[in-house]
């Protein structure tokens, strides 16, 4: 993988954060545009929150990304623009837990901290029988307890780095290696033959449904973008404005962004997953003609040429991809996410 045969903490941070409930598949590629754009922690923290939303687009979890800057600014204000060795130390900045915080120990400083992250507890709960979905608080408790142990005097990055390459390539989640296992001789999951039930899978619970109704503002070639509030789904990031339930459109839209409303017709419906929700989305397209009066803050019109430059939320960016664009104007750029 890129990140790793490195000792540099930026690298090794930035990995660690991508990685975090993100496939390895979906990540290389972003981290390799992020270092293109950002070589190093100062590049980092001297760039606007903007343009750091902007390339993270797609990846999700996007209080990530404003954590990583805010993180940036912390290490270049307080600590000179080098991490803190100390794995306590590196808790404390923004956005950087426990574990992530003794993978950057362990990589970069040669600290003896130990990890906890999804191939480690796999590994862990297998080998050692632990019961009980690791993402509770007494599990993981558990899990570190047994971590911390095992942890040896020496060598703590090449012992962390076995650990989650045996959990991603040997004990893995399906199927796992068992016969190539250096720990076969002595997993309790193996013996009991219950390997496809260690870990415990998370409680099922029924999943919330939400409903949006998200506007298509479109002037000519232009669409009317709205900043999302930094809490919240899609926080900060640029997104389509939001109709309050049970509120007719085409006035509400003439109130709010002083345009006149020209047609209103509906776009295809569909449902994008969040981690904790589903959110059933219904689009509608309104043609507008702007007034000439000043927008509010975090109002812009966005031309669609300049849309695969823009960070926009998934879903938002299928919505634009699949309009009818009116005659003569451009098709709106694509973007590979």
């Amino acid at each position: 993988m890129p990140w790793q045969n490195t000792t540099d903490p930026y690298r090794v941070w930035l990995s660690e954060i991508m990685l975090q409930q993100t496939q390895v598949a979906t990540v290389v590629p972003y981290y390799e545009r992020f270092l293109q754009r950002f070589p190093s922690l100062d590049a980092l923290a001297a760039a606007p929150v903007s343009e750091v939303m902007t390339l993270w687009s797609g990846l999700g979890y996007y209080a990530r990304a404003r954590n990583l800057h805010a993180c940036a600014l912390t290490v270049v204000r307080e600590h000179g623009g080098r991490f803190p060795h100390d794995a306590d130390a590196i808790a404390l900045l923004p956005g950087i837990g426990r574990s992530t915080a003794n993978s950057i120990a362990t990589f970069c400083f040669d600290a003896q901290a130990p990890i906890l992250d999804g191939n480690v507890k796999r590994v862990l709960c297998r080998a050692f029988g632990v019961e009980g979905f690791p993402g509770t608080g007494a599990v993981e408790k558990q899990l570190w307890a047994l971590a911390t142990e095992l942890m040896p005097p020496c060598n703590g990055g090449t012992y962390n780095q076995a650990q989650m390459d045996l959990g991603a390539m040997v004990c893995t989640r399906a199927k796992p290696r068992c016969e190539a296992c250096p720990l076969n001789e002595i997993c309790v999951a193996l013996k009991i033959g219950r390997t496809g039930e260690l870990p415990s899978p998370k409680p099922r619970k029924a999943v919330p449904r939400r409903e949006a109704t998200l506007l298509v503002l479109l002037d000519g070639c232009r669409i009317l973008l709205e900043t999302r509030p930094p809490a919240g789904i899609w926080g900060g990031l640029l997104s389509l404005p939001e109709l309050p339930a049970e509120t007719e459109a085409a006035s509400w839209v003439a109130q709010r962004f002083a345009c006149r409303v020209v047609t209103v017709s509906p776009a295809p419906t569909f449902d994008h997953a969040f981690s904790h929700f589903r959110l059933h989305i219904t689009p509608l397209l309104l043609r507008v003609e702007p007034l000439a009066v000043a927008m509010e803050p975090g109002l812009q019109w966005v031309g669609m040429d300049e849309l695969s430059q823009t960070g926009l939320p998934a879903p938002v960016r299928r919505i634009l991809e699949s309009l009818d664009q009116p005659s003569g104007s451009k098709p709106l750029p694509s973007r590979k996410r």
